[in-house]
């Protein structure tokens, strides 16, 4: 069992110190290259179903998905958005 005891979760939600590097980290991406907001959300809502999130972490190809899901031109590794 991980360490939170979250295994299909968000990095912001495992401590007030990852939401603030998650905030940190997304804000000094251009906004160009910044997905929008409605898409960054509905990014995360197919990552948080899917069985290779574990603790923030994308057990396919080792990314932090909220920080991949903010890029606008970043795709999925398995294809789902």
């Amino acid at each position: 069992m991980p360490k939170s005891g979250c295994i299909r979760c968000l990095l912001r939600d495992l401590s007030e110190k990852d939401k603030e590097n998650v905030e940190k980290y997304i804000s000094v991406i251009k906004e160009e290259d910044r997905s929008s907001e409605d898409e960054y959300k509905r990014r995360l809502d197919i990552c948080l179903m899917c069985d290779k999130l574990e603790e923030g972490t994308c057990l396919a190809c080792g990314c932090y998905v909220e920080f991949r899901a903010a890029g606008k031109r970043a795709a999925c590794p398995k294809k789902k958005w």
